[in-house]
């Protein structure tokens, strides 16, 4: 005869979704959520987005020293890669064809194992050509040689579109790609590190934390913010739109995170740069104005709870405002993470562990098959 349940109750404690458990140790980034701080090896993220550039933000999570004036040029896209383009489905996701990318480009490198700096530089810089080579193919058109003299922003927008951007373009997309860079331990940086732990390759790495961004609870917000601007349409009719919208209880996109509980310090950073564009793109202009007011109805509203824009609001205007259609963004968001994940790849090689966290069951007790 067998014991109806398991010999001892589990009794350990249990986070749904891991949330408030400490899985690791990171010396790359520092969140306070109370207080809207991001810090990235304890530099501010809004001083690091004034004074600096993506290249030098890269090398300071990959190297931890920082250089103002490091550079980082696309990488062309191998024929392997562009093979694979090639063969996707022509309404294929850009997310896929970023993930099949770094999955060839893995293949073809073979790095190895612990991850270095060295590879993360090459996988940062060789990503960027291959999404847009792929917004190119999906188009009928051919695929656009990186400029080495463009750093890496400014050359993906080159080989995106055929043409140099306006400096104003390249700066707020620069902008974009900072605050993205690196933000703790997220569902795709976790993942990475996951992949990480086992021993298998930064590419693998990467094409893994690329599947989990793909899910819309992690990369998807920005586009929703766009389609809820776009009812705005005008800044006469924030007030109007956005009071109606509270009052028949619909989300507005852009507001709240599940860890900051003020002013997202990336939305803050990017509202900065809009604000000083000389040649505000429509988006942006328009963005400004209906947070102003939203955020002045929220308040009005719910005024026990903490709903302050996060840096998905700022996201969409600046990525539709540097001409990137909405299916874009996401992928355009994998691409500034790169920095983030690929040294979080090298700090976890450091001094790995294999990531194995325990599991509560909760299935039917022992039993046998009938007749047995």
């Amino acid at each position: 005869m067998t014991d109806p349940a398991p010999a001892t109750a589990d009794t350990r404690p249990y986070s749904p979704g891991l949330e408030g458990v400490v899985a690791g140790e990171t010396s790359l980034s520092f969140i306070d959520g109370e207080r809207g701080r991001l810090l990235y090896r304890g530099y501010p993220i809004g001083e690091l987005v004034r004074g600096g550039s993506y290249a030098a933000v890269a090398e300071l999570l990959w190297t931890g020293e920082w250089d103002p004036a490091a550079k980082l040029p696309c990488q062309p896209v191998s024929p392997g890669v562009l093979t694979a383009l090639r063969a996707l489905p022509a309404d294929a996701r850009p997310m896929d064809a970023l993930r099949t990318a770094v999955s060839v480009w893995g293949a073809e490198q073979n790095p190895a194992w612990p991850a270095t700096a060295e590879q993360a530089r090459s996988l940062t810089a060789s990503s960027p050509s291959a999404l847009a080579a792929f917004a190119r193919i999906r188009q009928g058109l051919d695929p656009v040689a990186p400029d080495p003299d463009l750093d890496l922003v400014s050359g993906f927008l080159f080989q995106l579109n055929g043409e140099r951007p306006t400096e104003e373009s390249a700066r707020a997309l620069d902008a974009y790609f900072i605050v993205g860079a690196e933000h703790g331990f997220n569902a795709s940086t976790f993942t990475c590190r996951v992949i990480t732990s086992t021993r298998s390759d930064i590419g693998s790495a990467v094409a893994g934390a690329i599947g989990a961004m793909k899910g819309p609870l992690h990369g998807g917000a920005p586009s929703e913010v766009v389609e809820q601007i776009h009812e705005v349409g005008t800044p006469e009719r924030a007030e109007e739109w956005v009071r109606a919208a509270v009052e028949q209880g619909i989300r507005l996109m852009g507001f709240g995170h599940r860890v900051y509980r003020a002013y997202d310090p990336r939305a803050a950073a990017l509202r900065e740069v809009a604000e000083s564009m000389e040649h505000k793109p429509e988006w942006l202009a328009l963005a400004i104005e209906v947070e102003d007011v939203a955020l002045r109805v929220l308040a009005e509203k719910h005024p026990d709870r903490a709903l302050k824009t996060n840096v998905e609001y700022y996201a969409a205007p600046v990525l539709m405002g540097v001409g990137l259609s909405p299916d874009l963004f996401p992928a355009t968001f994998a691409l500034a993470r790169h920095a983030g994940w690929t040294a979080h790849a090298i700090e976890q090689g450091a001094a790995n562990r294999l990531i194995r966290p325990d599991v509560r069951y909760i299935g039917p007790a022992e039993r046998h098959l009938p007749g047995a």
